[in-house]
């Protein structure tokens, strides 16, 4: 089996830009998970929603650009930056980061390491 990485890049970006949750994880293998700026691990889908939700919880007009992608394998680099506006402070946001994705033979996200700069966001959280 083929994967096409483009089209799955393509297919996560409009589900981090659904606002849903569940459309997120989807992207994700059942024993899924993502570690985000080597914080506490997201494990599973009901993980993975549970992040996301806490995005978009946050930032409830989030919107997801892919930046590029690097690919070795089933080794994928998903660069991406995302807008929008915090919730309780109203102010603009504007973030860039990546995932590191290791993909299973299905294509979907086995494991996942995130990163951005969490200082950055903090300062334009509180503007």
């Amino acid at each position: 089996m083929t994967i096409d990485i483009q089209a799955i890049a393509g297919d996560y970006t409009a589900a981090w830009n659904s606002g849903s949750a569940e459309a997120v994880a989807s992207f994700y293998a059942e024993d899924g998970g993502i570690v985000i700026n080597r914080g506490t691990p997201w494990e599973g889908r009901q993980g993975v929603a549970a992040m996301a939700a806490g995005f978009f919880a946050d930032v409830p007009d989030l919107n997801l650009v892919c930046d590029g992608l690097r690919v070795a394998g089933n080794h994928v680099v998903y660069l991406w930056t995302f807008t929008g506006h915090h919730s309780e402070t109203r102010e603009p946001l504007r973030i860039t980061g990546w995932e590191e994705w290791d993909l299973d033979a299905g294509g979907k996200v086995a494991a996942s390491r995130g990163w951005f700069d969490a200082e950055d966001y903090a300062r334009q959280v509180a503007g």
